[in-house]
């Protein structure tokens, strides 16, 4: 099996994706197998830093920094459980002693699996204003819908001020439920969860579209890499 290397940025979103991946391997896999995993991150603060004046080349540097210590640890493929940064991954990607999986394409992949034709998108101000997902789901030939300006500064803040924290306030739930209701009143017929702490508090059960899990969405193309060695 190949050796996982992950370059995190927010804590709730890389735990999860942690997890995902140890215990996904459990059910295919024997005797509590699992791919090595090797894991960095810097401070959360110099990845916010950067973005709040929109220094996307140190936000690279920040990410290339933690793909040579993946490296050096062993990593033979890198992924990233942060939507946001992978503003960043094509100045990463030219310099990178690894490859990575871009997580967008990945969600874009699944997206035409399931014949998605028109899917909002959810994430950071910062991932809703670039062009991560719209396009990745274009090369798929599939339509990406921002929310409405003010939805997109509201998501933005339940997800840096609450749930990157790790806290799932119910009423923040709720607006971003009807944030999603109205997505599906525009003909959206699914919805990226593009922040890796969405997953924390949303799914298929309680939204108005069906969903798709960026987070676990990369843990298992991870491993799935991982396993075919």
């Amino acid at each position: 099996m190949l050796h996982i290397g992950i370059a995190a940025c927010s804590a709730e979103g890389a735990s999860l994706c942690y997890r995902t991946i140890c215990t996904e391997a459990a059910r295919v896999t024997a005797n509590f197998t699992h791919p090595e995993i090797t894991m960095h991150t810097p401070s959360l603060a110099e990845y916010v830093e950067r973005l709040e004046r929109d220094d996307w080349d140190g936000v690279a540097e920040l990410m290339l920094a933690s793909a040579h210590k993946l490296a050096t640890a062993g990593a033979d493929f890198l992924i990233c459980p942060d939507n946001t940064i992978h503003q960043a991954l094509p100045t990463v990607a030219k310099r990178s002693p690894k490859p990575w999986l871009h997580i967008a394409e990945v969600v874009a992949a699944s997206a035409a699996a399931r014949g998605f034709a028109r899917v909002g998108v959810l994430g950071t101000r910062w991932l809703v204003a670039s062009d991560v997902y719209p396009g990745a789901l274009a090369a798929r030939g599939i339509e990406a819908v921002r929310p409405p300006a003010h939805d997109a500064e509201l998501v933005s803040g339940i997800i840096m001020d609450e749930l990157v924290a790790g806290i799932a306030r119910p009423d923040s739930i709720r607006q971003l439920q009807t944030m999603i209701d109205r997505l599906r009143e525009t003909g959206c017929d699914a919805v990226v969860l593009g922040c890796t702490e969405l997953p924390i508090v949303l799914d298929d059960s309680n939204s108005s579209l069906p969903t798709l899990d960026s987070t676990r969405l990369l843990a298992s193309a991870a491993l799935h890499r991982a396993l075919a060695g």
